[in-house]
């Protein structure tokens, strides 16, 4: 059963935590955001870019560490079918790591991710 697999990733890493993956371009280090839109322009497929580059380097930093990443649909679905892809590599890198994916596609959420979805 799936949740065998984070019940054993919980105890080899000893931690419960499972780290949200919820890109927004004002939260990303400029530095992604600028060489994304130098690459590609200031369009979608920009900003998807930028959440990538980001979240490869953050799975990167995390994965021996938590057992569980959390991706929210919403933020990436804002930048519409290049962010539902950057979604799906991001699940796909995440899961080679190592890690368990849990995703967060609820919808009619708090404000935040709503807006998102509105946005989508």
């Amino acid at each position: 059963m799936s949740i065998d697999a984070l019940i054993t990733a919980i105890k080899k890493k000893n931690n419960p935590t499972v780290a949200g993956l919820d890109p927004k371009l004002d939260f990303i280090p400029e530095y992604y955001v600028n060489e994304a839109f130098e690459r590609h322009g200031r369009t979608l497929k920009g900003a998807a870019e930028a959440i990538w580059q980001f979240n490869k380097r953050l799975i990167d930093e995390i994965y021996d560490v938590v057992p569980a990443v959390k991706p929210q649909s919403a933020y990436y679905e804002m930048y519409g079918w290049e962010g539902v892809r950057v979604l799906e590599q991001t699940i796909s890198y995440a899961k080679e790591r190592g890690l368990y994916v849990i995703a967060d596609v609820k919808r009619n959420d708090i404000g935040t991710t709503a807006e998102a979805y509105a946005r989508a």
